[in-house]
């Protein structure tokens, strides 16, 4: 099923830039199914409810003053966090993951009542505050290696109201960051399956 959604933009600006009201992101894409279902999906990242305005500005300013990407507002308003049915994204640089691509768990939802959200007990500013990884932004996207390599977006460039780009840090290689994607919106469209079909 191919939806369009096209939400009021809480931030008053678009990527593509409008000035305010009413943005669309995701045009041509299958929003209703990107997420998977599942018991780790629900469990551990899928917040209860899409997240309120209030709640919003509430995890960024906890983030550190970071205003989420209005694609990853809107993708959360589908499904506030989970697995995605995709997981694979190609990769032109390799990783500690791999030569040619990376592999993600699951995307954190915004707010604070699950384990994987942003506000969670292992969401973003734990990998900051416990695991020591750079303050470059905001992490998001946990990977199978445990924690040793996460996906951020990265604020270095934009600065905190910007819209931020997506790269892979590595904790293995002394937090290395590689490029993955322009866009957090890139980087949902650019996801792949995996070998074993997920």
């Amino acid at each position: 099923m191919d939806v369009r959604r096209t939400t009021y933009d809480p931030y008053g600006q678009s990527p593509r830039g409008h000035a305010g009201g009413v943005v669309g992101y995701f045009e041509g894409f299958d929003v209703a199914g990107f997420w998977e279902d599942s018991p780790v999906a629900r469990d551990e990242y899928a917040e209860a409810t899409p997240p309120a305005p209030e709640v919003i500005a509430s995890v960024e300013e906890e983030l550190g003053g970071y205003r989420l990407p209005g694609s990853y507002v809107e993708l959360m308003g589908v499904r506030n966090g989970g697995v995605p049915v995709r997981v694979r994204f190609p990769m032109s640089e390799p990783t500690s993951w791999a030569d040619d691509h990376l592999v993600i768990n699951g995307i954190m939802g915004i707010g604070r009542t699950r384990p994987c959200s942003l506000g969670g007990e292992f969401g973003s500013r734990f990998w900051i505050e416990e695991w020591e990884y750079p303050g470059i932004g905001v992490y998001f996207a946990d990977t199978p290696s445990a924690g040793h390599d996460m996906l951020a977006l990265d604020y270095r460039a934009c600065g905190a109201r910007g819209e931020p780009g997506v790269v892979h840090v590595d904790q293995e290689n002394d937090f290395a960051i590689t490029f993955v994607a322009e866009t957090f919106e890139a980087f949902a469209r650019g996801l792949e399956s995996t070998a074993s079909g997920r």
